[in-house]
């Protein structure tokens, strides 16, 4: 019996001290983010095996609450994203580098990076294209 009441304690103590924090709780805003890219795709044409070749994303959040990317991950090894970790207001701009490794590569190569926010549209996939060509040595 005593074990039964001594659990019943736990439980209902590990409630309270949650909800009296305030850390969990729901702000009371309604707005929601949304992310938009000026173009979501690039390509860089031809380029020579070996080099590393590099593009900006630009993206604004034209929704009505602060947006946050929480993640950009890449196809391929190969391709390595980078992004700012910090809120961007409504009306606020931001990019994502992708910086794209040829070597080894040849002939049309896609690569994708997928972006994910806490923004309607939480999932955005960017594209970089590029025509890798041996280098003629």
């Amino acid at each position: 019996m005593a074990v039964i009441i001594t659990a019943a304690f736990i439980a209902a103590s590990c409630g309270h001290s949650q909800q009296g924090t305030g850390k969990n709780q729901l702000s009371d805003t309604t707005g929601m983010a949304m992310i938009t890219f000026n173009n979501p795709e690039h390509d860089f044409g031809k380029v020579m095996s070996g080099e590393k070749v590099g593009c900006i994303f630009t993206y604004t959040n034209t929704g009505d609450a602060d947006m946050i990317i929480t993640s950009a991950s890449a196809s391929c090894g190969c391709t390595v994203p980078k992004y700012d970790k910090r809120p961007v207001p409504p009306g606020g701009s931001g990019t994502i580098e992708v910086v794209f490794d040829t070597s080894g590569r040849e002939g049309i190569q896609t690569k994708t990076v997928v972006v994910q926010s806490n923004a309607e549209n939480n999932l955005v996939i960017l594209r970089i294209i590029a025509d890798v060509t041996k280098s003629a040595r």
